[in-house]
């Protein structure tokens, strides 16, 4: 079969699928359930939780973008967590999480570990000897959050599975920030690959939505199992929805990377700008890995003010086209304080530890022009230096 490009799996997948009206683009099938042909004789699809044409026509684009042999959708990007996490994972298994990961994995995390389900260890998995003492422990499961969630730190994916492998551990890799277009952690090594498709996959900041992809085949029949078991399978309208931003992903990031570059450069120079956190910048930690794993550094970008709480807040309450909110990835510039937002959830003492500070700004760059960009930013800038 031809290998076909990524932004022609992103287009086509699905196109002309419709045999009984032969439309181009396929309907929605929102039917909760379908009629059996005859007694004794299961259908294809028979009831909507347990599948649907247009959850399955986004499934197979995701699992080929990202080089899988299956993939389940999910209602939301904790819940394709919370999936993989109940499929293979009970209450004397380790997972080792992200120190520094989004504030709702950790949060769900600790939760159910607090309750007994299994046992999580945060590691900062850029410290060897802090990685390799939580090796020691015999985990079941590594996720990975690459790059990372606020501070796009990055993490060597094939040499985190090299050691996993030989302790019999599965490796999951967050790709949210970067999708299968910048990076595909499966060709690395990684066993699973995890999306909130409601960044930019989807794109336009209107539907919720998770992916779980998997690399073997009986792994995939597994969660698509669990997924069904409980409940966590997304709709026929979101996935339809989400189908149709995934059509312009390739494009959606080339352009989002184009113009966070040029905001990049930008930041580099202003006197209330203590440290920019991009992968593309030399400087940065894993600048290197992100090289050799990576093929695009992503429109993903945090930095920390310098100077006064005072003055981030009255900077960010002069933006215009910075909306204040959380989530990322969609065609909108957001701005985000993660201490008070994404990440509140983890209390002050974690957050300390994975280095997010009271003074940190998260920028998902979007696709206005990038000259208009850079003047608001200027602008609001201009106003934060007036106070000390």
């Amino acid at each position: 079969m031809t290998t076909r490009k990524p932004a022609t799996v992103a287009v086509r997948t699905g196109i002309e699928s419709d045999t009984q009206y032969h439309a181009v683009v396929p309907p929605i099938y929102l039917s909760t359930n379908y009629g059996f042909p005859a007694f004794g004789e299961v259908p294809n699809y028979d009831y909507t939780r347990s599948g649907n044409p247009n959850r399955n026509l986004l499934e197979e684009a995701l699992s080929k973008l990202e080089c899988g042999v299956g993939a389940t959708i999910t209602n939301c990007g904790t819940s394709a967590l919370n999936l993989w996490v109940s499929a293979f994972i009970g209450p004397d298994d380790i997972i080792i999480a992200p120190h520094d990961c989004y504030g709702g994995t950790y949060r769900l995390f600790n939760t159910r570990a607090q309750k007994g389900d299994f046992k999580v260890l945060f590691v900062d998995q850029s410290d060897e000897k802090a990685f390799a003492d939580a090796l020691a422990q015999k985990p079941k499961l590594i996720l990975l959050e690459t790059p990372s969630n606020p501070l796009v730190r990055v993490i060597d994916i094939e040499k985190v599975c090299q050691q996993a492998k030989q302790i019999g551990a599965l490796v999951a890799v967050d790709n949210t920030f970067l999708t299968p277009v910048y990076q595909k952690p499966l060709t690395l090594g990684a066993d699973f690959v995890i999306h909130s498709t409601t960044k930019y996959i989807n794109g336009h900041s209107d539907v919720i939505g998770g992916v779980v992809i998997s690399k073997d085949a009986e792994h995939a029949e597994k969660i698509a199992w669990w997924g069904n078991c409980i409940g966590a399978t997304g709709t026929p309208f979101d996935s339809y929805m989400t189908l149709r931003g995934l059509r312009t992903l390739p494009a959606r990031m080339r352009q989002h990377e184009e113009s966070s570059q040029q905001i990049l450069n930008y930041l580099l120079k202003q006197e209330l700008v203590k440290v920019v956190y991009h992968p593309s910048l030399p400087n940065h930690p894993g600048h290197d890995i992100a090289k050799k794993q990576q093929s695009g550094f992503g429109s993903m970008l945090s930095f920390e003010v310098n100077g006064s709480y005072e003055q981030l807040k009255l900077f960010v309450s002069s933006l215009e086209l910075f909306s204040l909110a959380e989530s990322l990835g969609g065609v909108e510039s957001l701005i985000c304080h993660p201490a008070t937002m994404t990440h509140r959830a983890m209390g002050e003492k974690a957050l300390a530890e994975a280095g997010v500070s009271i003074l940190l700004l998260r920028v998902s760059v979007g696709l206005e022009d990038p000259e208009d960009l850079i003047a608001d930013l200027d602008q609001a800038f201009n106003k934060a230096k007036e106070i000390r």
